[in-house]
């Protein structure tokens, strides 16, 4: 990644804004269309009590239960070295592969432990996680579909390669943001004018509220102001 990235109290600054805010905003930008970047609902965040999630993607492919491939050390080291290197703060992000997603452990304290050590602060995964009340005391981020118990025949295929979370496709490198409304990716064209264009979604909504708040509104008043 060569261009220059925003600062680290850029990122900072995104963590006291909030998902669905962020996302207005990215609409008033005009960068995308408005049906894309954002996760389905599958993909939970399950410890919203550790607060809003900011950080650049590094991706995998894994595979968990069948056996298509040798599990090797190496390709294990390689995601790891992959956190190292990437901007900071960094976020884990890994799509199965394997023909049985519901039963596929991407990540636990072990793993976790690893990941922050690299850089990373939390991981998102098609699939799910397990060891819940000891990596939520990491203080690290969990968007997955839930939790089980054993990691079975885990093994990282490759890294450092697009991946797509239930549809929602993301690039290493990334900028993803999420809490317990969902996961987003934040566009590079919409780096510049965020910050302006969420102070614009939050005043615009604060007052439409307040207006419907005044004495003797009604639905009718809303006309012309509305999708305005």
């Amino acid at each position: 990644m060569n261009e220059t990235l925003p600062s680290l109290s850029w990122i900072e600054s995104l963590r006291g804004v909030d998902t669905p805010t962020i996302s207005n905003a990215i609409e008033l930008l005009n960068v995308r269309p408005k049906e894309e970047g954002f996760a389905p609902l599958e993909i939970r965040c399950l410890f919203p009590d550790l607060g809003r999630l900011a950080g650049y993607a590094v991706t995998a492919e894994v595979e968990t239960v069948t056996r298509t491939g040798k599990k090797e050390e190496q390709t294990f080291i390689e995601l790891f070295e992959a956190t190292s290197r990437s901007p900071k703060p960094a976020v884990i992000v890994l799509q199965e592969i394997g023909e049985r997603s519901n039963f596929a452990a991407h990540c636990g304290e072990v793993m976790t432990t690893i990941f922050k050590q690299a850089g990373a602060i939390g991981l998102v995964t098609d699939s799910s996680v397990r060891d819940l009340a000891e990596v939520r005391a990491l203080g690290f981020h969990y968007f997955a579909r839930g939790a089980v118990a054993s990691h079975a025949n885990y093994r990282i295929v490759q890294s450092g390669v697009p991946v797509r979370i239930l549809g929602f496709p993301v690039q290493p490198g990334d900028l993803l943001h999420g809490d317990e409304n969902g996961l987003i990716q934040i566009p590079r064209a919409a780096f510049d004018g965020l910050l302006d264009a969420i102070v614009s979604v939050r005043s615009k909504e604060k007052e439409l509220m307040d207006f419907v708040r005044t004495p003797g509104f009604s639905p009718g008043r809303l006309k012309g102001r509305f999708l305005h």
